[in-house]
């Protein structure tokens, strides 16, 4: 076990002074406090520990051995790069500052760290500022811009509220010479157990629009008063556009919890919904208020269709071609049409994404920019301005920002490189405009899932309230139990890319079981019980598929390969005395499984248990632990279902969930005798589900305030551990633009 150790007593103060001041920060050595403007943000003892170090020399390299040195007496055993690394992120997340594009703290390929900004440190009545040395001029060096492919989900669910840094923007490591200079401030102050779900800025910049699961508000931008919308139907809608009238929304709702979405016009003063469109989402109104251009599909099935602004004349202006169609956006003209399309990157759990124009015409697209890691949301301005989000560089993937592309406005191409508008911490996306576009709306987010532990009573069966077993704040997702029961084996990027760990519920902080530089997924037993076998997976935004399935002794050792091949999605071993292993290939409209030979590594296909399907997202599957079944998902978003395959004869049957939108996924109970589903209900209801080999269910556990992911049995079905995830969603607000 790998313990981490701390240096005690308090940071050197810097040259005597117990305050000391960079940018907006203020540091309080005696309290131990960092403060911005004023306001106090958290931070842990080392990375404080740090941060006093770098102020004590700024411009000048602080070394890792230095660091070492502070923070970890010489007694104390650590794993040293990985608590360093840990350490020096929690820094940078409360300065809002980021290793790929530096601010504040750069880093200094293999020998350290240092600090860009000048240090001010103000003594008794006069100030001392610790100037930077001529060679570094405070700016990061330009570097290579690898970024992460993913693709958010379409309902936001967290936020982090630390200070904006907006400036001028970076694309593929080459600074823009048009500065932006933008203010920013929040509009919303929903709590995690209301977080706020759609808004939109109304044309004039008067109001926001928005809803929560409590309802939909209309908010005053200058006086925040807030005010219900009062509704006449027994309808769940949420606002996601205006119509320029500024009085009627554009609103996506369903009149029953397994409907498809409809596409909806509301009065801002109340009153009864009139629909316009029976399926349909993220609805766009023309700039004259004539036409609505919306999305129809499906998973990665979606076309853009457009009809009148009262529902008629409904046709389709774009198949998506097997790709994902989202977040159409008007051109001031009404001439074009902005999406963003992404197509499933076979074999890395990602999507190629890009920006096209469509020309209303025509219907011919154009592709004006091509950027992993676009997140929902697109706003086209009328001075010609494309705002959209996109993911950061790693090592802060999961952080994005909003960044605009100059368009001309005849031929709806750009204009030059992508100028950044904003530097934040967490997920920024779903961005609406005003009619000028002198006011951008957006979301900040951040989305936590961690690695919860229930029992389970069999007769019931019963589960008993989940409780926490991860406390980091960072992603953490389970996938196997040891043999003995006794810890859960997880994957986390805690460290930064993601590695596997083990970790007791009577334990505070987990074992590293296996870390190194690569993207570690899906770790499972082998049938004996002493093999760890996962995938080792392509870096995000690789254009390689190429996956390796590696295994390890799960009471440690060296990893070793076991095979590897384009698109492995999945693997799974029944247990002992059954010895079947499965993984399986994935394409973007296909899934073959493969036996194979944990030791030897050679492996077989299976055609007979191909399965053909057009949406990536419908593929699960799960072995039974005793290798008999092989449970696959089926059936469509009205009627989800999983059909039950035998391994011994190849017959089917079909197990239907009627009461449910939807089935996110599913794993065996350990006496292969029944599964944990996790199902949905619209708008926000999640599931954990019991469902027997007969069709009977039963729902053990409800949430309406966190997602649950899916529930691992423990080898003797005595425990579950699942994943549940939370956070907060907030509006912010740029007053100019």
């Amino acid at each position: 076990m790998l313990n981490s150790g701390s240096g005690g007593g308090m940071p050197p103060v810097p040259n005597g002074n117990q305050r000391v001041q960079f940018g907006a920060f203020e540091v309080d050595m005696k309290a131990g406090e960092l403060r911005r403007n004023g306001t106090r943000i958290r931070l842990q003892e080392q990375p404080f520990q740090i941060l006093a170090l770098l102020l004590d020399r700024p411009g000048d390299v602080v070394t890792r051995e230095e660091l070492r040195r502070r923070l970890w007496p010489v007694d104390t055993y650590v794993d040293f790069d990985h608590s360093l690394n840990t350490a020096v992120r929690r820094l940078r997340d409360a300065l809002g500052d980021s290793a790929e594009n530096s601010r504040f703290v750069e880093t200094v390929a293999r020998r350290g760290y240092r600090l860009l900004v000048p240090a001010v440190f103000p003594g008794n009545g006069a100030t001392i500022t610790a100037q930077l040395p001529e060679t570094s001029l405070g700016k990061a060096p330009a570097r290579p811009f690898h970024q992460r492919t993913r693709w958010m989900a379409a309902i936001p669910i967290a936020t982090v509220l630390i200070g904006t840094g907006l400036f001028a923007g970076w694309l593929l490591g080459r600074r823009s010479s048009v500065p932006v200079a933008v203010s920013a401030r929040q509009l919303t102050a929903n709590p995690s157990k209301a977080s706020v779900l759609t808004a939109a800025i109304s044309p004039d910049g008067k109001f926001l629009a928005y809803a929560d699961k409590t309802g939909i508000y209309l908010r005053q931008v200058q006086t925040g008063e807030t005010h219900p919308i009062p509704m006449l139907d027994k309808l769940e809608v949420f606002p996601v556009a205006w119509f320029p009238d500024g009085s009627h929304l554009l609103a996506v709702g369903s009149t029953g919890p397994k409907d498809a979405p409809s596409i909806w016009s509301v009065s801002i003063l109340g009153g009864s919904a009139r629909k316009l469109s029976d399926d349909g989402s993220e609805p766009a109104v023309s700039s004259d208020g004539s036409q609505i251009a919306f999305v129809r599909g499906s998973g990665t099935a979606k076309d853009l269709w457009l009809m009148q602004a009262d529902g008629g004349n409904p046709h389709r202006l774009l198949e998506g071609r097997g790709s994902l169609i989202a977040c159409p956006a008007w051109a001031p003209d009404g001439r074009h049409i902005a999406v963003i399309s992404g197509q499933y990157h076979a074999g890395s759990y990602s999507m190629d994404t890009q920006i096209e124009s469509v020309n209303t015409e025509t219907g011919r697209a154009e592709t004006i920019l091509v950027r992993a890691g676009l997140q929902e949301g697109l706003a086209w301005t009328r001075t010609g301005r494309l705002v959209f989000s996109a993911a950061e560089a790693q090592p802060d993937p999961d952080d994005s920002n909003l960044w605009f592309l100059n368009l001309d406005t005849a031929t709806a191409r750009p204009v030059g490189a992508p100028i950044r508008i904003t530097r934040e911490t967490g997920v920024v996306h779903s961005v609406s405009s005003t009619a000028d576009g002198g006011r951008l709306a957006f979301f900040k987010s951040r989305y936590q899932p961690d690695v919860y532990v229930s029992d389970v009573d069999p007769r019931g069966p019963h589960v008993s309230t989940p409780k926490l077993l991860t406390l980091d704040e960072r992603e953490d997702y389970p996938y196997a139990w040891t043999p003995d029961n006794r810890f859960v084996i997880f994957v986390s990027n805690r460290d930064g890319d993601y590695h596997i760990f083990r970790q007791a519920p009577d334990q505070a902080s987990p074992e590293l079981l296996v870390g190194g530089h690569d993207r570690l997924q899906i770790p499972r037993l082998a049938s004996d019980g002493k093999t760890l076998l996962y995938l080792a997976m392509p870096e995000p935004g690789d254009a390689s598929t190429r996956v390796r399935l590696m295994r390890v002794p799960i009471a440690g050792g060296p990893s070793e390969l076991v095979l590897e091949g384009d698109g492995i999605s999945n693997q799974q071993c029944a247990f002992a005395p059954a010895t079947l292993c499965l993984f399986s290939v994935m394409s973007s409209n296909q899934i073959r499984f493969f036996t194979f030979d944990p030791v030897s590594g050679k492996s077989q296909e299976r055609p007979e248990w191909k399965r053909d399907n057009a949406d990536y997202y419908k593929f699960n599957w799960s072995l039974a632990p005793d290798g008999r079944t092989l449970a696959i998902s089926t059936g469509t978003r009205e009627e989800p279902a999983i059909t039950l395959k035998s391994t011994i004869d190849g017959s089917e049957r079909s197990l239907r969930l009627q009461s449910w939108a939807g089935i996110a996924s599913f794993d065996w109970a350990s006496d292969s005798q029944s599964l944990w589903v996790t199902g949905y209900t619209y708008p926000d209801t999640w599931s954990l589900i019991n469902l027997d080999l007969q069709g009977h269910t039963k729902t053990v556990l409800e949430d309406k305030e966190m997602r649950v992911g899916w529930a691992i049995s423990s080898p003797d079905g005595r425990h579950l551990a699942l994943w549940k995830g939370s956070g907060e969603s907030n509006v912010w607000l740029t007053d100019s633009f």
